[in-house]
C-alpha cells in the first residue's frame, strides 16, 4: 500500500506538557519531543537540524504573519508559523 504525500505524519512522543515553538518566549528553551506535518514538512525539518531531543529558542517573531526565527545546534533558522505551531517542545528550566 503506498502512502499518500498530503497525509499527516507524526515524529516523536506526543506528551500532555507539550507547548509549539510558537508559544515559547524569547530566550526561552525547550526540548523538541513532538513534529506533525505532511511527509515533505518533517523531511525538511529533520534536514534542517529540528529533530527529537534537540534543544532550540526563539529569538524572533516577526511581525504580521511572519517567519519565527529560532537558534537550533548553533545554527539560526527562519521557519514559517504555521510550521512552527506543529513543533511541540518541552520547556527546559535553567
Amino acid at each position: 500500500m503506498q502512502r499518500r504525500e498530503e497525509e499527516v505524519n507524526e515524529v516523536g512522543k506526543r506528551h500532555e506538557n507539550l507547548i509549539p515553538i510558537m508559544e515559547l518566549e524569547k530566550q526561552q528553551k525547550g526540548k523538541v519531543s513532538f513534529i506533525r506535518g505532511d511527509y515533505k514538512v518533517i523531511r525538511r525539518l529533520l534536514d534542517m537540524g529540528i529533530t527529537i531531543g534537540a534543544s532550540i529558542s526563539v529569538i524572533k517573531i516577526a511581525p504580521l504573519s511572519g517567519p519565527v526565527e529560532v537558534a537550533i545546534r548553533g545554527s539560526k533558522l527562519a521557519i514559517g508559523r504555521d510550521i512552527a505551531c506543529n513543533v511541540f517542545v518541552e520547556l527546559i528550566q535553567d
